[in-house]
């Protein structure tokens, strides 16, 4: 499947068109807004963008054996936080009708 990422600076540009608002500050709001979100995750704080979403931490627990995926060798884990991502009841309404293969697909027009 062919993936279509989109990079901060593309989100910054979009919001300028949108808005007008001096590039500068925009991307100074949205290393801001990152730069939150990131802060609060560290000191353990859920946040939650209603209709968009949650970010949360998700603790895992270690294990003596396990195995490293690339190379199949044998390393010990130590019990560690994740940050993980749960799509709120609009957004995942917003993306439940797209086709089963994902968008931008080799042989799809668009």
């Amino acid at each position: 499947m062919t993936e279509k990422k989109i990079t901060k600076a593309e989100i910054v540009d979009s919001v300028y068109e949108k808005t007008g608002i001096n590039r500068k500050d925009v991307k100074l709001v949205t290393d801001l807004v990152f730069e939150a979100i990131k802060n609060a995750l560290t000191k353990g704080t859920v946040i939650e963008f209603r209709g968009f979403g949650t970010f949360e931490v998700r603790f895992r627990k270690g294990r003596q054996k396990a195995r490293n995926p690339k190379t199949g060798q044998e390393v010990s884990v130590t019990s560690h936080g994740i940050a993980a991502f749960r799509a709120g009841r609009e957004l995942k309404q917003a993306v439940w009708g797209l086709p089963a293969g994902g968008i931008g697909q080799a042989g799809d027009s668009k």
